[in-house]
């Protein structure tokens, strides 16, 4: 499964749980099964409304219905409740569900500060994670496994900022560029 597919998950799971009478059914049906119009009445909703609230929590998986003559049977899925706190809600899990969002949006935002128009760097940040953040843009100037001489970088790099030789230097100190013969080779790492 993604990680895309295992947010759908979550949030499918979590908004499904968003409503108090939603709740209030897992609640009662986790001690025993029951009809929609024992719901209905247990929670003083109409039949529609419960059945609309049971639809809801069947689709995330939470329930599942059986039929019984003209009934159908509501039962709590636990295996789901369990299997989702054990694997989306792990400690190691919880913090990949903002990585894209907040990665991104952080990027955008120093580069929006950072860049011109035209996309050259007008100052360069203080913070080096900020900086980290233009290194990533403009290494992305340069095409994976292809090699270039020193003034095809500087020529490359004049174009974001007149510092070349800074932009240059710290591509290779941050490891996102290798050279080698005293500069003669330049390669893109990352």
């Amino acid at each position: 499964m993604t990680q895309e597919d295992q947010f759908e998950k979550l949030l499918a799971f979590f908004k499904a749980l968003a409503d108090e009478n939603r709740l209030k059914i897992i609640g009662l049906l986790a001690s025993r099964s029951y009809t929609v119009e024992d719901l209905a009445d247990a929670l003083g909703l109409g039949a529609s409304t419960t059945s609309h609230h049971l639809a809801k929590l069947a689709k995330a998986g939470l329930v599942s219905a059986r039929t019984d003559g003209h009934y159908y049977i509501y039962s709590l899925q636990t295996d789901v409740l369990k299997d989702m706190s054990r694997q989306m809600l792990q400690e190691d899990e919880l913090p990949k569900l903002s990585a894209p969002v907040s990665e991104d949006v952080f990027e955008q935002k120093v580069l929006a500060t950072f860049l011109d128009s035209e996309g050259r760097i007008k100052a360069f940040p203080m913070q080096e994670k900020k900086y980290l953040v233009i290194l990533r843009h403009v290494v992305k100037s340069f095409e994976m496994g292809k090699r270039y001489t020193e003034k095809q970088v500087s020529e490359t790099l004049a174009a974001f900022n007149e510092d070349f030789a800074l932009l240059r230097r710290d591509l290779v100190d941050y490891k996102f560029m290798a050279r080698e013969g005293g500069g003669r080779e330049y390669w893109r790492l990352e």
